[in-house]
């Protein structure tokens, strides 16, 4: 934060201290309503509740729309009165105002769609009805679209009209007399063709779109692609629904790499920081709990080789070696298939080419390593059966543990199950396991030579 920004929240803070309603409303008013949204975050409740009373509901519209974290929404909805909230809901893009709603209890819901607006409540009640996380449910009705057989100028004329209400002005989706969707025009060609042209000669119609159920990962992904502000919503039949502004992919670009990470560091939530022990505790414990049943497997696999650990002791000195170079592994080849299953690459080529270049890279990284740690083992024990067999063990978890990291999430994905539950954590786990099978049965195997 500037200086500058600095003073200002200090200026807003004592106007409001000293409820001074109209210089606040004018310092405040004149601020990016992300700047708003940030000051009103970062006041108490009782601060927050003089704002509501100084902001009209159009005024304050902006600010939760603007809101970074969506765990105090409940709070601050419910601490207005109904009205004010349902007036204050029904002034927001009808996406941003589902989004809201979609965190309060299903009574609350219903109340505040009685009280609003009929149409603005239809809007948002229709985007309710779509399952999260999916193109219908991040997609927006305040667009604008004008029929094939219409004049550039009669076009311009309603976008004109509909403009203040719509989310963008960027593309005109053009329909036919069903409302399917058959073209888009661009705002600059709009503007550049001559006024007495006809939609239909200068529209596009090879038109990119996204079915009302997609997946918002494929969305994000298509809007990558192409580049695109926006992107028509349509269902099954091909009629245009909604669209899809590219503030709302930020958005999911930003929350589904959240939610990856989170489930990459075996923590169910990341979205916000915790506010106490206490809840970062009840967050985590769950993950920590199934890891530390896993790790009782690997204990217990270990203890079954408790006799050959008391012949030959020295082994134990290698199986942090051994378990640590498998976990590692493991974990590079998992970032690798869960970042191009993210991005499509994977699918893109192939799926088996994908896995023979993992086993590839297996391969040679397991023979590099596993011939070091022979060489290694043997000048410094002057041992050349222990060098071998911890090289041996090396090179084969290696290379299991690189095919396991690219197949776990690729089957992961095939059950429609999120990639980025196949975890570090998890992952180097499964590796200890596969790595102290490797290691002490070889060990084993080979007993008479290392006594």
């Amino acid at each position: 934060m500037t200086e500058i920004q600095i003073e200002i929240e200090e200026k807003l803070l004592h106007l409001l201290e000293t409820e001074d309603i109209i210089e606040f409303r004018q310092e405040f008013l004149e601020l990016h309503p992300y700047d708003q949204a940030k000051f009103f975050e970062n006041q108490n409740r009782d601060l927050r509740r003089r704002i509501y009373e100084y902001m009209s509901p159009e005024e304050m519209a902006p600010i939760i729309e603007n809101l970074e974290s969506g765990d105090e929404v409940e709070e601050i909805i419910t601490d207005m009165t109904p009205a004010y909230a349902a007036d204050m809901l029904a002034e927001m893009y009808a996406d941003d105002a589902a989004d809201v709603l979609n965190e309060l209890e299903k009574n609350q819901v219903a109340s505040y769609l009685n009280i609003m607006d009929d149409e603005a409540a239809r809007e948002i009640q229709e985007l309710l009805h779509y399952d999260e996380y999916t193109a219908g449910s991040i997609m927006t009705t305040e667009f604008i679209s004008i029929e094939t057989n219409q004049t550039i100028r009669s076009a311009m004329q309603i976008l004109k009209k509909e403009a203040p209400d719509a989310e963008t002005i960027y593309y005109l989706y053009v329909v036919d007399d069903e409302k399917k969707l058959v073209g888009v025009i661009s705002l600059r060609d709009l503007i550049i063709s001559d006024e007495d042209m006809m939609i239909a000669e200068i529209m596009y119609d090879r038109v990119v779109s996204v079915s009302v159920g997609d997946d918002q990962e494929v969305v994000a992904r298509t809007m990558k692609d192409y580049n695109f502000l926006a992107l028509p919503v349509v269902d099954f039949t091909g009629h245009l629904l909604g669209i899809i502004t590219v503030d709302d992919i930020i958005d999911v670009i930003d929350e589904e790499a959240s939610d990856d990470y989170s489930k990459l560091a075996a923590v169910s939530n990341m979205d916000t920081i915790d506010r106490g022990s206490f809840s970062a505790a009840k967050k985590r414990l769950p993950w920590l709990v199934i890891l530390l049943f896993l790790g009782m497997l690997t204990a217990n696999l270990i203890g079954r080789f408790e006799e050959t650990l008391d012949q030959v002791a020295i082994l134990a000195v290698f199986i942090p070696l051994i378990a640590g170079m498998a976990g590692n592994t493991g974990t590079q080849a998992l970032a690798v298939a869960v970042r191009n299953i993210a991005t499509g690459d994977t699918f893109q080529t192939s799926i088996w080419k994908s896995i023979w270049r993992e086993a590839g890279t297996g391969l040679i990284t397991g023979a590099t390593c596993g011939i070091l740690v022979t060489l290694i083992v043997f000048f410094w024990k002057q041992n050349l059966v222990l060098g071998g067999l911890v090289g041996i063990s090396i090179f084969i978890t290696l290379f299991i543990a690189t095919i396991a990291g690219a197949i776990i999430p690729l089957l992961m994905h095939q059950f429609k199950i999120d990639p980025a539950v196949a975890s570090g954590p998890f992952i180097t786990t499964i590796n200890d396991i596969i790595s102290i099978i490797v290691y002490f049965g070889l060990a084993t195997m080979f007993m008479q030579y290392l006594l």
